[in-house]
């Protein structure tokens, strides 16, 4: 692949259209746990009515990548959100193992630049299910938490300008805040994955989010999936939290 090419072929076409897809593909339960019995635990009581969860570091370092073979075993699809951001070699050795325990998505930071993006989706094409997303600006970053390290722009050129890089890397899609979805989808075009965190549901709070938005509005947007944690996993009920977050995506 040429990273010098406006936009190379993705390994991974996806030709989405975000509204044709089932809202029940759209969610993505985030296992923000530290321990392995919890999130089992989350996990049997949502049963069938989820099928995509996130694992970030917290849980693939407390308890390693077992964690993530298990739930590929079960027959769930895991977005493994590693944000890496290394040296090129470092990253693509990290994407093959995460093709080889099977998740669906992994994550690398597009504040590595080409360099590291393009080592990242060229290591996911032996593993045809595996899609690369590049992480923008985390969601609780301001434009003040920007310039502090140096960026002068604000949060939402930054976003499309590393979308922009992840698309000419060969990206299927980026992270981003539900603020950002309708520019982005309007730089990336029909077919890119659009996964959002940090959006709030009925009775939540933005909790350290600091570009929020309704994980309805993110939908409309464009958004391809939303990530959604406490509400759903700490809910008396997760399987009816879940339902509930599924109907309104559904309206």
């Amino acid at each position: 692949m040429d990273p010098t090419s406006p936009h190379p072929a993705s390994p991974h076409p996806t030709d989405l259209d975000p509204t044709d897809l089932d809202p029940t593909s759209q969610i993505i339960v985030a296992l923000d746990f530290d321990n392995r019995a919890t999130a089992d635990a989350v996990v049997a009581r949502l049963g069938n009515e989820c099928r995509l969860y996130k694992v970030g570091l917290e849980l693939l370092t407390a308890e390693g990548p077992d964690v993530v073979r298990d739930l590929v075993r079960q027959g769930k699809e895991v977005f493994l959100d590693l944000k890496l951001f290394e040296i090129p070699n470092s990253v693509a050795g990290a994407v093959r193992a995460a093709g080889a325990l099977g998740v669906s998505m992994v994550t690398v930071h597009g504040m590595g630049g080409i360099g590291i993006m393009s080592a990242a989706v060229e290591a996911a094409r032996d593993f045809p299910g595996l899609r690369v997303l590049a992480l923008t600006v985390v969601t609780s970053m301001t434009d003040t938490d920007l310039a502090d390290v140096g960026v002068g722009d604000a949060v939402d050129e930054q976003v499309l300008r590393l979308a922009r890089l992840a698309r000419k890397a060969g990206c299927d899609g980026v992270i981003a805040s539900p603020q950002e979805v309708a520019a982005l989808r309007g730089v990336l075009g029909p077919d890119a994955l659009i996964v959002t965190p940090g959006v709030t549901l009925p009775g939540g709070s933005p909790a350290e989010h600091a570009r929020p938005g309704t994980a309805r509005a993110a939908i409309a947007a464009g958004a391809t999936h939303v990530v959604v944690g406490r509400t759903v996993t700490r809910a008396a009920d997760p399987a009816a939290e879940f339902r509930s977050v599924r109907a309104g995506l559904a309206s």
